[in-house]
């Protein structure tokens, strides 16, 4: 069976890609999710006109994404964890942890999808992550842990 993927789906495909699943994860979780759509021949139509739309508002937001990733290029945040007396870090810290910082130290929100950290951070110290706005746009900024 083949679908049209409405959204990104990870090792499945991109989204408006054309990929062909077993039936019964297209027909039982796919379309009733709204993740795909079927790849008939009238919504293989409907999709060049789709990707032309999303195009023209993407290249909209690509002057925003810009703006966005000058404006946390070179910044620092700081995120409090607890740790222990060696410096290694109760738990780790999420790229959930990273959104929530951004929007109380920055006040951008961003989605916590598009903030990927380089490793697992559970020890004390500076670390970078990468935040991808865009294909084309990405940022990176500064994590430096600091003891609660």
């Amino acid at each position: 069976m083949e679908v049209i993927l409405l959204k990104d789906i990870e090792k499945l495909g991109d989204k408006h890609e054309i990929v062909k699943v077993k039936p019964g994860y297209g027909r039982n979780y796919l379309i009733p999710q709204g993740l795909a759509i079927n790849a008939n021949p009238v919504n293989r139509k409907k999709l060049d006109g789709i990707i032309a739309d999303e195009e023209a508002r993407e290249i909209a937001r690509l002057g925003e994404y810009k703006e966005l990733a000058s404006k946390i290029e070179g910044q620092s945040l700081k995120i409090g964890v607890k740790a222990g007396t060696s410096g290694k870090i109760f738990g780790s810290v999420t790229n959930v942890q990273v959104a929530a910082a951004l929007k109380e130290q920055l006040g951008l929100d961003i989605e916590r999808k598009k903030i990927i950290l380089p490793e697992e951070i559970k020890e004390m110290g500076t670390y970078t992550a990468t935040i991808q706005f865009h294909k084309e746009v990405s940022g990176k900024i500064d994590l430096e842990l600091v003891q609660e």
